[in-house]
C-alpha cells in the first residue's frame, strides 16, 4: 500500500488507541464509530493488504490469525457471538484502504444483515 492510512499510523504507534487484543501480527481496538454495542476493529500491523481479497491471496496465514483475534474479543467482550464484516471496495462502504475486519455483537436484530 503506498498511500498512508489511519490504521498505518495507529500500527505506528502515532495515534494513541484502547488496545484489546494484540498479537505479533494483530492489533484490535475499539471503532471510534461503533455501529453496535460491541464494535472491535481487527487490523493487521503490515500495510501491504488494501483488502480481505489481496490478504487472502497473499499471507491465508495471516487472515486465519485476523480470524481467530476476532473471536478472543468476542469472547472477551459479548458472549463469544458476533458478525465479522470485511468491507472490500468503496462501493461496499470501504472508507479505510488497509484490510480490516468488524467485530459486531450485542443487541444486533435477529436475521438481519
Amino acid at each position: 500500500m503506498a498511500e498512508a492510512t489511519i490504521f498505518g499510523k495507529i500500527v505506528a504507534g502515532e495515534i494513541p488507541v484502547e488496545k484489546l487484543a494484540e498479537t505479533e501480527r494483530v492489533i484490535a481496538f475499539p471503532d471510534i464509530a461503533p455501529q453496535a454495542p460491541v464494535h472491535i476493529l481487527v487490523v493487521p500491523k503490515t500495510t501491504e493488504y488494501a483488502n480481505v481479497t489481496e490478504l487472502a491471496a497473499g499471507d491465508p496465514g495471516l487472515l486465519a490469525e485476523m480470524v481467530a483475534v476476532a473471536q478472543s474479543v468476542a469472547n472477551e467482550h459479548s458472549d463469544g457471538d458476533y458478525r465479522l464484516i470485511f468491507n472490500t471496495g468503496a462501493n461496499a462502504g470501504q472508507t479505510v484502504f488497509h484490510v480490516h475486519a468488524h467485530v459486531l455483537a450485542g443487541g444486533l436484530e435477529e436475521g438481519s444483515l
